[in-house]
């Protein structure tokens, strides 16, 4: 399975922080926003990546990144010239896809807790695989609706009167059908290809399965001034409170398997001295330790 970090948008909501640098590039807590799903899909088994942005942010994007071959990775990068909804994704990156699977995340999307996603990936066979996250607000978002026997029967976005309080939030997995199905779509009334679109004709054919994410799972939607400060006050409690850091690519690839520890060793000796660095090397020293005993 491949990964699309789908990095573009205007970034409005955030102004004027966005006339700095692009929304996925401000800081969460103590990392740019662009890592945390990068990690998520890393932890999912993900090696190989597209990130989507604009024109103007890409460079940026692939100065902090680059290819990705220091974290045992690839990166390659495609341009959005005009946002025109999450589903236009998939035509963006038809060859990057090729004839794989592939996982889609937004790159304001920060998920903290569990192992549903890994069992999602590790388990996905075909189809489409999304989430359904309990929130106060469903009317925001895309809604999913369940039978009595917990199957999902409709989805709606961002309806007037949900009929559930289940958000869709910003993770998907598809089977290479969703490049024909997204090369089908004709834009909304928003004039946008919607993911909601995608994920009914997956239900439709009988194919779509959503995850219900339980209590004590975090998402958090960074896309505006209160929900970024939110976020940020979030991963620091849970940094501080558990000594481990959330969206640390570094140590999910090495957890992966994708880094071996004599280079992710090499790997930080390149980095400035930093609470970073000192947060990598413990990491080793602690895998050192557990590997004396073993």
């Amino acid at each position: 399975m491949k990964g699309i970090i789908l990095a573009g948008g205007a970034g409005s909501r955030l102004y004027p922080l966005t006339q700095v640098a692009s929304k996925q590039l401000q800081p969460v807590y103590d990392k740019p926003m662009v890592y945390y799903p990068l990690s998520t899909l890393i932890e999912g088994g993900i090696q190989e990546f597209c990130l989507i942005s604009t024109p103007h942010d890409l460079p940026r994007f692939q100065q902090l990144l680059g290819d990705g071959t220091r974290w045992g990775i690839s990166i390659e990068y495609r341009e959005q010239a005009r946002p025109e909804g999450i589903a236009q994704a998939f035509r963006i990156a038809a060859s990057f896809i090729g004839t794989d699977s592939v996982s889609l995340i937004l790159g304001d999307n920060i998920f903290y807790g569990g192992d549903v996603f890994q069992r999602a990936f590790s388990s996905f066979t075909g189809g489409a695989s999304i989430f359904g996250y309990h929130v106060t607000d469903p009317e925001r978002y895309g809604v999913v609706e369940f039978d009595s026997s917990g199957r999902a029967i409709s989805i709606e976005e961002k309806p007037a009167r949900p009929r559930s309080n289940y958000a869709v939030p910003g993770l998907y997995l598809y089977d290479n059908e969703v490049v024909s199905i997204a090369a089908a779509l004709k834009p909304s009334a928003r004039r946008e290809l919607e993911i909601t679109d995608v994920n009914l004709e997956y239900l439709r054919r009988g194919s779509l399965r959503v995850h219900r994410l339980g209590r004590g799972f975090a998402w958090l939607d960074a896309g505006t001034s209160s929900s970024l400060h939110d976020a940020s006050a979030y991963v620091q409690t849970i940094e501080k409170r558990q000594g481990i850091k959330v969206g640390c690519p570094e140590e999910s690839a090495f957890r992966r398997g994708f880094l071996p520890l004599e280079r992710l060793e090499a790997l930080i000796t390149t980095l400035p001295r930093c609470e970073y660095r000192d947060y990598l090397a413990g990491v080793v020293e602690e895998e050192r330790r557990q590997q004396e005993t073993r």
